[in-house]
């Protein structure tokens, strides 16, 4: 319902608006992917923001996290516990596509912007509901992060070495895959109001996300009792798959998973006798814990003998699935990222231009773009009240001198 224009040309989800209510990660994230094909998301924040606005590395007081996850969202600050804040949020959902929030269940209720009330008003609205825990069940009211989920979720028990406590996963991972399933949930629920006229809630809980990445070891655990420990950087009955230390000190990954690709790797170690051992003859056989052991020391010994880069370079040209390990420096210098326009170099109003993650997916016929990097708190404030919402002058100001909205022109003032 978007009528929100730019000087871009149309992309997926172009005339799709989203109000996202949303802080930290999971969330916002979401609001980026969707913003990044096309959808007018406006991004409603409290009065000191959404804290991932301290999030990250700074330059000065400019977060260059928020540069990119806020990324092609317009910011309007409002306060909801506010009456004339909750109005005013009350009337731009019933311009708008889609709520995307990650509140506690019940918090927007409490404010007069639940499903059920805003339906009434816009019986198309989606809502996408982001928590820890669900928006139902007897932990729905606990509160959940990422990290909390993922111990819940039995991804911790699952993720380090096993002789040492449970490693942390290094990247928000829960949180990224959670707001793909919910912009996933999010096209599919616009799907089925294209042919019925009804919205409905996409439900998404962090901890079912973590879940779901244990999909082969919930039958196993039902049908033979199996318990699984972390494996390190082992793939689970699965051999040669790990990282192999390499002579100056690095590593590469080296997944041989098939029959095909061992036998592969088996010629280019020089050691095609392995072919007929029959510890290694298959996969299952590779996969027993004794043979694992014995053959991802020899492949450690091969590897431990050469550079990382002649390893990776032989063992393509092999057909092998291998890659070093990878530091940020290696990725701007690497000419796949670059030939795939996965470093974005962005303008920033203070910071001239701003490397980010590129768009994924990429579509054929519409691809997605990055508009601009994530707008100052409160910057499109005004604008939103007086393009969307019709205010005049005189109302933007009154509500600016009750502190129901704030702007980033009032707030420098």
């Amino acid at each position: 319902m978007s009528t929100h224009s730019t000087d871009h040309p149309a992309q997926p989800l172009t005339g799709v608006r989203v109000i996202e209510i949303c802080t930290t990660i999971a969330g916002p994230a979401c609001g980026r992917l969707l913003a990044d094909f096309g959808a007018d998301v406006i991004k409603i924040e409290p009065p000191d923001g959404d804290p991932v606005r301290q999030m990250g590395s700074h330059v000065g007081e400019v977060s260059l996290y928020c540069a990119s996850i806020l990324r092609g969202k317009r910011s309007i600050v409002i306060d909801l516990k506010k009456p004339e804040g909750s109005r005013l949020a009350q009337a731009l959902i019933e311009t708008a596509d889609v709520v995307l929030e990650n509140n506690r269940p019940g918090v927007l209720e409490r404010m007069g912007l639940g499903y059920e009330a805003m339906a009434q008003r816009n019986p198309g609205i989606v809502y996408v509901r982001i928590s820890g825990y669900g928006q139902d069940g007897p932990y729905s009211q606990l509160p959940g992060y990422g990290a909390i989920c993922e111990a819940f979720g039995g991804v911790r028990h699952m993720t380090g070495d096993p002789d040492r406590p449970p490693s942390r996963v290094a990247l928000a991972t829960t949180d990224y895959l959670t707001s793909v399933y919910a912009a996933f949930g999010l096209l599919a629920a616009l799907r089925h109001r294209d042919r019925t006229g009804q919205g409905q809630v996409v439900d998404v809980a962090l901890y079912e996300t973590a879940f779901s990445q244990m999909e082969a070891i919930v039958p196993a655990h039902d049908k033979l009792g199996t318990v699984p420990m972390r494996q390190g950087p082992n793939l689970p009955s699965m051999a040669p798959n790990s990282l192999y230390p390499t002579r100056e000190g690095g590593y590469v990954l080296i997944a041989a998973n098939s029959n095909a690709t061992f036998e592969r790797l088996a010629h280019a170690m020089g050691q095609p006798e392995l072919l007929a051992d029959p510890r290694f003859a298959t996969i299952r056989s590779r996969g027993q814990a004794a043979n694992m052991q014995l053959l991802d020391s020899m492949v450690a010994d091969w590897t431990g003998q050469q550079e990382g880069a002649a390893v990776e370079s032989l063992l393509q040209q092999a057909g092998v699935p291998v890659s070093r390990v990878l530091t940020i420096a290696d990725i701007f210098a690497d000419p796949h990222y670059r030939a795939r326009n996965m470093i974005a170099s962005v303008a920033h109003p203070t910071l001239g231009r701003v490397s980010q993650i590129g768009v994924v997916p990429k579509l054929s016929a519409s691809p997605g773009s990055i508009q601009h990097c994530g707008h100052e708190l409160g910057a499109d404030t005004e604008s939103i009240l007086a393009g969307e919402l019709g205010l005049s002058r005189a109302e933007i100001d009154t509500l600016l001198g009750t502190g129901a909205v704030r702007s980033a022109n009032s707030a420098s003032t």
